[in-house]
This record gives C-alpha cells, structure tokens and sequence, in this order.
C-alpha cells in the first residue's frame, strides 16, 4: 500500500513573496463604466414626498412657498424682510425632513429639486440667505478618464482619416478628411476637439451648441441653454478638456480656440452690465443661483495664504456648471489663462467694494487660478506620454501637480507572478 506524500512545507522565501506579492486589479475594458455617483441620501424630492404626508407639514410647506414667491430675493448686503407669517411657517418645518434635503447637478427634475431647496432655505435661516452653503450633494469626484489609446493615436501627424474641425485646412491626399499634420505639441485644443468629435454623445451635444449659438441673430438665451446642456450631459473629461485645454504662450491660435469654446460672441451680453445686476439676474433663477453658491462653496479661498475649501476638482465642476447661466465666465484673452465675469463695477455707488469683490472672485481667485493651471498641466501629459498599454485609466490627484497614472495591470502581475512559479519549481 502506497503512502500518500505528506505536503512539504513552502521555504520561508517563498512564504515571503506570497506575503509581498499585491492583489492584482482586475483589467479595465474598453467599454467599463466609470465608478457611479454617491446617490442623494435625502434628496428634497423625497423629503416632500414624506412632507405631503404629514398635514401639519405639508399646511407650512404651502404657505411658506407662496412666501417665497410674494417675496422678492435679497442681495446678502440687503436686510430681508419677512412677515412674521412666514417665519411661522419656516420655524414650523425645522424638524422635518425638508431641512437638509440636498440636490444632485445631473439629476432628474433638477429644477423642481432647486425650487424646493430655495424654498425651505428660508426655514433652514429664517429669512438670511446664506451664499456658503450649496443645495448641491458633496458627491465623490475622483474618478479615472478612461483613454483609447488608438483614439490618441488618430490624432498623431500624418495619421488619415481624423475629422476636419472648422477652421483647419485639409491637406491634398487621398482622403478628404486628412487634416494638415501638425507638431505633436502645438494646439492641444485642436486636438481635444478631435476627441470629443470621435465620440458620439460628446460629438452631438458639441453641435447642438454650435448651432444655437451661430449665426448673426442667435437667441442668447437658447445658446445659453444648449451650453448648459453640454456641460451638464457631455462627459467630464471631455467638457474639460475642451475649455481646459493647455496652449504655448506664443499661440494665439490655440489661445482663440479655447476662448471661443463658449462661443462668446452669443452666449455673452453684447454690454457689460454691472456685476451686482448680473447677480440680482442670477439669483431670480434657482438653477443660476445654485450654480453660484457652488461655485462659492468649492472655490472659495479661506484664508490671506490661498488655503481652499475643498479639492480642485470640486472647485473646476463648479466653475463649469456656471457655464450657460446668467454668471457665465470666459477666458479674458487669447495669450492667457485669466478669466472674468462679463460685467463691470462702473455705476455700482456705494456697493463698489461688494461689486469688485464678487468680481475678483472669478478674476482673482487663487484657488481657482491653481485649479485651472492644475488641470492643464494634467492635459498636457495626456499628450506627452508613451503609453504602454492600448486602454489604461488616468487619475488627476486633487491639491497637488496633476500625474498621468496609466494602469498597465498585465505586465505588474506578470512580473510578480513569474519568480513565484520558477521558485515552486525548482523547490
């Protein structure tokens, strides 16, 4: 009868590599889907859902909404005026569920969302409009750009059959759609136009924009709308990389591009007016006035050294959600990467240091100065770098000079895997 062999115990280097060896991530496909938002935890649709429910409720609820209609919105230097009703009504609601209630930016019936949040606001501060606090939720933002490495590829010179952007003359060649080939590091904003034209949905939203905000006699307010369309549905990396896009200090051209991302010349008020009206404008709407309390919730510097309230990347959501409403910005010129509200403090009396504060949030703002010279510097590496893998995510680092991170899994687990099956052979 034969023994069976008793299992002889591994060596000790051996147990050793088991120990080192690191879990190996799972590939990452083509067509993976980037990680999912955090959902809302108590959206204001659902908290007045609960609210009609309750009838003492849904009686403050009601009179506290037409409050808010009969009553004209504040400027934050203006003492609110409230009857004495309505703040009935608002202390009424501090215990329930509409207190707290947030919004999410890419949510269904957003706006019906923002209405009921400006409505209990009112409860939540008996009448003091707070501009730091954002009806937005605090989602999760650090997620990879998942990048075709054949995508890039496309855009190499001398590679046919890339798509023509206006503006760009096509060379003689076999195929009509060979643009002419150009230094691999000049106009990186052609490029991240190409890309976006390669992609289907970034693609059709780009030319929805296009063409509502072309021509001598667009509808500013239908530009407007389709460029809040754009960067609301348009994938993050994309929408950035268009207005976000690096150009060399020499490159008008490049610089052009990118200024007229927005298509100024329509979607911007023909005059100036001053930035206070500009902001009276915006908060009349509950989409634009949201988008502004975001932008000064995630932007905002906190202290004389530039120290920011949150990382750059909620900092640049923000800034592009403001894209398409009444506060929309611009790059100032085509040499440069400043940008400005298109407004004036001229006519502003005795508000003229609270107009050229609310200026020089967009003009000199630190922490979104860094924010955008941040996200180019990560753009320019897309383009700078040899990837060794034909589909890889890259991740940004928040607060930090932005590092393209390629995710080659194959050749890490290879190399870990290789010494751990000669070991075990020869043992």
């Amino acid at each position: 009868m034969v023994r069976p062999l008793n299992p002889r115990p591994l060596p000790p280097v051996v147990l050793m590599l088991l120990l080192l060896l690191p879990p190996s991530p799972l590939p990452l496909a083509a067509g993976d889907p980037l990680p999912t938002e955090s959902r809302l935890m108590n959206s204001c649709l659902q908290a007045r859902r609960k609210c009609q429910a309750d009838p003492t409720c849904s009686a403050a609820y009601h009179h506290l909404d037409s409050c808010t209609s009969s009553i004209s919105t504040p400027l934050p230097s203006e003492e609110p005026s409230v009857p004495a009703d309505c703040l009935e009504a608002a202390q009424q609601l501090r215990n329930s569920s509409l207190i707290g209630c947030m919004c999410h930016r890419r949510m269904k019936n957003q706006v019906a969302c923002l209405d009921i949040y400006w409505t209990v606001h009112r409860a939540r501060s008996l009448g003091n409009y707070e501009l730091d606090v954002s009806p937005y939720e605090d989602t999760v933002t650090s997620k990879p750009w998942k990048m075709n490495l054949s995508k890039l590829n496309m855009l190499k010179p001398g590679v046919s059959g890339v798509p023509v952007e206006p503006g760009v003359q096509a060379c003689r060649g076999p195929s009509r759609l060979t643009p002419c080939p150009f230094p691999p590091d000049s106009d990186l904003c052609l490029k991240f136009a190409m890309l976006c034209t390669l992609n289907d949905k970034c693609d059709r939203l780009r030319k929805a924009y296009g063409e509502a905000c072309s021509g001598p006699h667009c509808q500013r307010h239908v530009c407007l709308r389709q460029l809040l369309t754009f960067f609301e549905k348009a994938a993050e990396p994309h929408a950035q990389g268009l207005l976000l896009c690096p150009c060399a200090p020499n490159d008008r051209g490049c610089g052009e591009r990118r200024r007229n991302t927005i298509a100024p010349n329509c979607a911007l008020p023909p005059v100036a007016p001053n930035c206070l009206e500009l902001r009276r404008l915006c908060f009349s709407d509950p989409l634009c006035r949201s988008r502004l309390v975001d932008f000064q919730t995630h932007c905002h510097p906190m202290d004389i050294l530039g120290t920011c309230a949150t990382e750059q990347s909620r900092c640049l959501r923000a800034y592009l959600g403001l894209i398409g409403t009444a506060m929309t910005p611009n790059f100032v010129s085509n040499v440069n990467t400043s940008v400005a509200l298109s407004c004036t403090c001229r006519g502003s009396g005795n508000l003229q240091e609270e107009c050229e504060m609310l200026e020089g949030f967009f003009s000199h703002n630190p922490c979104l100065t860094e924010a955008i010279a941040a996200k180019m510097r990560f753009h320019s590496q897309l383009f700078s770098q040899d990837w060794p893998h034909p589909t890889f995510a890259v991740m940004a680092h928040q607060n930090e000079n932005p590092a393209v991170r390629p995710q080659p899994w194959v050749p890490s687990l290879f190399s870990c895997t290789l010494p751990l099956i000669l070991l075990l052979s020869l043992w």
